[in-house]
């Protein structure tokens, strides 16, 4: 690894040689508009709490900026996300004086040209970031890496289409659906009530546990499995349409259903909310499974 305060190196940024000591480390922090927050590959037992609620980092002339959610990313804050906080940087060191969780320091190594590491001796964790341009971000590898923190950004996810294909089945009585942690794995709720139902108004008539599953060889396809209680399982394709929009297929009965979110859990720089949800590695497991639909396209 290479600290960015070495005096005798010159780091290399997008062709700009950065070769003047107190200002490498904050040339480098603005090199990209959007450092993502590679959360598998962090490293050490300990936590940088800002940097695990974090999709996205950016570093604007002394402000820190953060994507602490998905619905919404690329949008808000004219695609930065909403300030978080303060930075200094200079000579291979990174102060941020976050609003909520203080002041934290870190060591800056350059890996490859696109992707730092920040080192925090405190938590003896390093936290890896990879730097994209605003225009060029993959949005779409960020939905589905995440899509189980996705599923749990909103209060409830309600049916607003399913197609007039396909063999009637049980699910199409069901019109919402909750996904959220409970204490001993991930829990859904579902609810036959009526489209339109108000939030509150909402009765759940049925329970169990979710699983969802990497498919090996398809990087952008899940699968997810309600597990209802007493009453077996249903198994579905997901996909991500848009950030408050998913296409739950069953192959068992070749229909097509979307659900939209309502009921948007803002995650901020502090309370309640923020505090019960933090990204972990991803722990899915892995079906050697082919798709049976190409998504989006209705019918």
């Amino acid at each position: 690894m290479l600290t960015l305060g070495s005096c005798y190196t010159e780091v290399i940024v997008d062709d700009v040689i950065v070769d003047e000591v107190p200002v490498q480390t904050r040339q480098v922090l603005h090199a990209y508009d959007l450092w993502y927050v590679d959360i598998e590959s962090t490293q050490g037992l300990g936590e940088v709490p800002f940097l695990q609620r974090a999709f996205t980092l950016s570093f604007v002339s002394g402000l820190l900026y953060a994507n602490n959610n998905l619905s919404g990313i690329g949008k808000t804050g004219n695609g930065l996300g909403i300030r978080v906080g303060y930075y200094d940087a200079g000579g291979g060191i990174l102060e941020i004086d976050h609003d909520v969780d203080g002041i934290w320091s870190f060591e800056v190594y350059n890996i490859n040209g696109r992707t730092l590491e920040l080192y925090n001796r405190r938590s003896n964790t390093s936290y890896f970031l990879d730097g994209y341009q605003r225009s060029g971000f993959d949005y779409d590898r960020l939905f589905y890496e995440n899509i189980e923190l996705l599923l749990q950004e909103y209060e409830v996810w309600e049916k607003t289409y399913a197609s007039e294909t396909g063999y009637l089945n049980e699910f199409d009585e069901e019109n919402f659906l909750q996904f959220y942690q409970g204490g001993t794995g991930t829990r859904f709720r579902s609810s036959v009530d009526p489209v339109g139902t108000p939030i509150p108004n909402i009765v759940w008539d049925y329970e169990g546990f979710y699983e969802i599953y990497n498919v090996q060889n398809d990087e952008t396809l899940k699968t997810l499995t309600l597990d209802y209680t007493f009453m077996g399982n249903d198994y579905f394709e997901l996909y991500v349409i848009d950030d408050r929009t998913v296409e739950l297929y069953h192959p068992d009965s070749g229909t097509v259903y979307e659900f939209t979110g309502r009921g948007y859990i803002q995650y901020l720089k502090s309370g309640e909310n923020s505090e019960t949800r933090k990204r972990k590695k991803s722990d899915h497991p892995t079906m050697d499974v082919k798709r049976k639909r190409k998504p989006f396209s209705k019918g």
